[in-house]
């Protein structure tokens, strides 16, 4: 039986796309409570705004759409917010509370600019599936990726392999948070697009361990 957390211990969802891209990005969020806005963290703002919005009701046929959906999951132990959830009337699906009939749930995560070269927004909406398949006991094998810049969807099929990723993903953050662990990283291309480089400091993670450098100097005198 896969160990469940409690609802203290739950980790914010959106988290998965930072510790994706730089586990020392998560920390300072996540552990730290640092944030520092850019261009691209405001336009994602912007973006967000009317996807989070739970007062916007639609229906188009036999196709509800839901938005600001809250979501949660003890197995990886978190918990955040759909941008948009799509409800398919489906004989197979399931039952939703104050709609007659069932439906299969296809999450709709909405992203500022294009798909990146990391899997960081895959990871993401794979947990969001994965929160929805607990909390309504049901199977999502497909869900989707829109992206602002090119006004395209892009279709992620949701397997074993992907869901093992997140999972593994989830037991680790867990972990950093429990030791309240904040890892130093090489600094890399990406870091020049980090909203937190000023904060980060990544140069300074060059620089060796307080262990390192008198670990390094005990060898030299015993030389």
């Amino acid at each position: 039986m896969s160990k469940e957390y409690k609802e203290e211990d739950f980790l914010l969802l959106s988290g998965i796309q930072h510790f994706s891209f730089c586990k020392r990005q998560w920390a300072l969020i996540h552990i730290e409570q640092q944030w520092q806005e850019n261009l691209r963290t405001v336009e994602g703002g912007i973006l967000h705004e009317k996807t989070h919005d739970n007062t916007i009701k639609e229906k188009r046929g036999d196709l509800i759409i839901s938005r600001g959906m809250g979501i949660f999951s003890r197995i990886l132990g978190t918990t955040g917010t759909c941008d948009v959830v799509e409800l398919y009337r489906d004989p197979g699906g399931v039952n939703i509370f104050g709609r007659e009939g069932t439906f299969k749930p296809v999450p709709v995560e909405y992203k500022r600019g294009k798909p990146k070269e990391n899997e960081a927004d895959v990871l993401q909406l794979c947990a969001q599936a994965m929160c929805l398949e607990e909390m309504l006991l049901c199977k999502i094998p497909e869900a989707f990726l829109f992206y602002g810049e090119t006004k395209r969807r892009l279709k992620v099929i949701l397997d074993e392999d992907l869901r093992g990723r997140v999972k593994t993903m989830f037991q680790e953050m867990h972990e950093y948070y429990d030791r309240r662990y904040t890892p130093k990283v090489k600094p890399n291309k990406g870091c020049k697009s980090c909203s937190l480089m000023e904060i980060c400091m990544p140069r300074l993670c060059k620089n060796p361990s307080v262990q390192h450098y008198i670990r390094k100097n005990l060898l030299e005198v015993t030389e």
